[in-house]
């Protein structure tokens, strides 16, 4: 069946004709009054509310089919004063126009809810909103921005943290796709686990946009995609230089700048570079001192060519070392053998260097379609030490393991956009191809105390892994307000395992696809409401060191995902996005990189509902709050015996925002996770929490001072939790119960910041 839908969506791309004028038409350009770069994503609608839609990767919109005579468009970008233009339109012509918006105070009342791509993410909207408004230390704090997602760390600042979202604990990345740049942040078959993603090489203050959405329901996303995606896009240009310097409680520095390369002459010619540099240094607030230390560089050039090409270069690398203090049990702590932020082997840590170098090119064709070319090349190496049971295996050494690799990624992604008419409706068509080859060297898990080899690897080999992938995606306009968005996606991986512990070192190959079909529902009766039901097969794949040895079976497991929600501005200052939703998991074979073992699971069910309110209270005060329920549970076996470890019930987001004109701004903002299961049976529970942060900046054109409090209220929280049988080293038995990392307490931070 979705072989012909694959055929159905590829025919129709290639027999639509052109979208022409009937009557007249409106082409424009909008962009930024500052760097003069386009801003893409600004809403643009007829002021008669007849059409609407927003700016392209170019900042160009277009209206056609249009009455002869005057008619009057708005211009609106979060972050921008918006704009009224009349226009004269004239039969058979196309009236041009160039328009540059000045930055201003933030306006929900300026954020659209229709308009743009119709299949695209209402997360796109959230996230330009909460980008604006909410302060980020790191790029694990904008991953915060999509609501109902929580991190957790638990192997020291280094390691990447554990994501759960829409009741999944995600690990590393596993039912997650994030991307920099439309570069992949994911790691197939890694040392520590599938799907590991370390998002540190990111420097926050570069980040310009952020777009996310939930579930399967995206063309062109493809492995990792189940519980949903995170695309972060870096600036192209600097509004100005930044030096910004940071002090804090636990001996905690940062200091970051930002600098561009070639000036306003350049800027005139459409051609903007910059560089970024960030450091960073903290021995945290454990007994044992983390020396955690972190070196970010970063560069971009970009050049918007001819009214129609855009060149996007950019290479950065990223290095970073730390020691950890791990998980810690419970029983060490209550018994009075350790403090809370103790350790049992302080001699965890590790290190990693990823760099990378990426170049995209964008450009009108003459027919009018766009197309999108990019090459990528990441070069990335991992060591990680960690030790989870103690001496429940060793009671001589230890269980202290070593996870390394080094790996090599070469990517290509493509895509042609066009716009056209099939029997007199608007179709929006889009197809996309792309190959990422991951060539992975000495994949090692070995056992060793304190850092240092006791036997022999437990595994050890090469990997080299294929993913060549195809989608189809249209977007066809069935009347007035009311959209089809359908797709197909293929993917084909190929699977290659060169055993290094294998006498005769054989090179074992599986190769299997994939077809993800979309199909997609949006309806827009006002500019002020969407209606939409997602409907959506997608996937995520396991472990090439899984792969080989189950002879490619239930490799690739599908998730099965639907939402129907609505995106509602009742007020102008007031946008609502709520969802109902479910997603099913088919069977799946996990590599538990910790042990070098399969593990199987069984199929699972999760439903739930989402709720996310944002509403301008005042000029200067901003309210937001994000309320999240799943329901997860374990399909086939017996209730009571159901539950999925460590999977989110309950999840809240949320405070209160101020931006004064005297410069006076911040935020007081709360994080709620309800208690958990830890456990199958629910007889052992993961500890909720509830945390207050706040924020506090005075901001004038050369400078900013700011002070920043994690844990306002100094509680005693567990930041990782993990149900774990471990054994001490005076035990004469192993002991079941939570092993945790304690969250952070009461953590004071100063900045200034200079701007030129």
């Amino acid at each position: 069946m979705s072989r012909y839908i694959c055929l159905f969506l590829f025919q129709l791309l290639f027999i639509t004709s052109p979208v022409f004028a009937h009557n007249g038409a409106i082409r424009g350009a909008v962009y930024d009054q500052q760097t003069n770069q386009p801003l893409a994503g600004a809403s643009v609608l007829l002021q008669d509310g007849s059409k609407g839609t927003t700016t392209d990767e170019f900042g160009v919109f277009t209206f056609k089919d249009l009455a002869a005579g005057n008619h009057t468009i708005k211009i609106s970008f979060l972050g921008y004063e918006s704009l009224l233009r009349e226009v004269e339109v004239k039969d058979g012509e196309v009236a041009s126009l160039t328009l540059q918006l000045a930055p201003a105070s933030l306006s929900l009342s300026e954020v659209a809810v229709t308009g743009g791509m119709p299949g695209s993410s209402s997360g796109s909207t959230i996230g330009a909103v909460d980008i604006k408004l909410r302060p980020t230390r790191s790029a694990q704090d904008m991953l915060r921005m999509v609501p109902g997602l929580f991190i957790a760390q638990h192997a020291g600042g280094g390691k990447a943290e554990q994501i759960f979202l829409r009741g999944f604990d995600i690990d590393h990345g596993t039912d997650i796709n994030l991307s920099v740049d439309g570069m992949p942040v994911n790691m197939v078959s890694h040392a520590h686990g599938q799907g590991y993603s370390d998002l540190h090489f990111l420097i926050p203050e570069t980040v310009d946009k952020i777009d996310f959405g939930k579930g399967p329901y995206y063309a062109d996303k493809g492995d990792f995609t189940t519980a949903g995606y995170v695309g972060f896009q870096t600036r192209n240009a600097l509004k100005n230089n930044l030096v910004k310097l940071e002090a804090g409680q636990f001996d905690t520095y940062r200091a970051v700048a930002m600098l561009d390369l070639l000036g306003d002459k350049a800027r005139g010619r459409n051609q903007n570079a910059y560089i970024a540099s960030e450091y960073l240094f903290s021995n945290g607030y454990f007994q044992s001192p983390q020396q955690f230390n972190r070196l970010n560089l970063f560069g971009k050039y970009s050049h918007y060519l001819d009214g129609n090409k855009l060149l996007n270069v950019s290479f950065s690398t990223f290095s970073s070392k730390w020691d950890a203090s791990g998980q810690i049990p419970g029983r060490a702590v209550t018994g009075g053998m350790i403090s809370r932020f103790g350790a049992i082997d302080d001699t965890e840590g590790g290190s990693t260097r990823r760099s990378n170098a990426n170049i995209k090119l964008l450009q009108v064709l003459p027919d009018g379609g766009t197309l999108e070319n990019q090459l990528y090349f990441i070069r990335y190496d991992f060591e990680l030490y960690s030790n989870f049971t103690f001496f429940l295996n060793d009671p001589v050494n230890g269980d202290q393991i070593r996870q390394k690799e080094g790996r090599n990624i070469f990517g290509y992604q493509g895509s042609y956009l066009r716009e056209g008419v099939v029997m007199g409706k608007r179709l929006l068509s889009r197809a996309g191809a792309g190959v990422r080859y991951d060539e992975v060297q000495n994949s090692e898990l070995s056992r060793t105390r304190g850092r240092r080899f006791t036997t022999a690897p437990v595994s050890f080999g090469d990997i080299d892994q294929t993913n060549a992938y195809a989608f189809i995606e249209e977007n066809l306009l069935l009347s007035s307000g009311l959209t089809l968005n359908g797709g197909v996606r293929v993917d084909a991986f190929n699977f290659v395992y060169a055993d290094g512990l294998d006498s005769l070192f054989r090179r074992q190959g599986v190769t299997r696809a994939t077809v993800s079909p979309k199909l997609n529902l949006f309806y827009d009766p006002s500019p002020r409401l969407r209606l939409f039901v997602n409907t959506g097969m997608g996937f995520h794949s396991n472990d090439t060191r899984v792969v080989v040895p189950q002879n490619g079976e239930q490799i690739l497991p599908r998730a099965y995902g639907a939402d129907v929600g609505v995106v509602f501005k009742p007020f102008p200052r007031l946008l609502l996005t709520t969802a109902l939703w479910r997603l099913d998991l088919d069977q799946e074979f996990v590599y538990v990189g910790d042990e070098g073992i399969v593990e199987p699971g069984g199929k699972t069910r999760r439903y739930g509902a989402d709720l996310s309110v944002r509403y301008q209270l005042l000029n200067w005060l901003y309210a937001d709050v994000d309320l999240n329920y799943t329901r997860p549970r374990a399909l086939g076996e017996e209730r009571g015996s159901d539950y999925i470890p460590l999977a989110p019930t309950f999840t809240s987001i949320g405070g209160l925002s101020y931006r004064l004109k005297s410069g006076l701004n911040g935020s007081l903002r709360y994080r709620y996770l309800s208690d958990r299961p830890a456990n199958e049976g629910n007889s052992v529970v993961a500890e909720g929490y509830f945390l207050a942060d706040a924020v506090v900046n005075y901001t004038r054109p050369r400078y900013e001072l700011g002070i920043s409090v994690e844990n306002l209220t100094n509680a005693s929280w567990r930041e990782a939790q993990f149900d774990t049988g471990s054994r001490l080293q005076h035990e004469a038995s192993p002991v079941s119960e939570i092993h945790f990392t304690p969250g952070t307490p009461f953590f004071a931070r100063a900045s200034l910041s200079y701007f030129f």
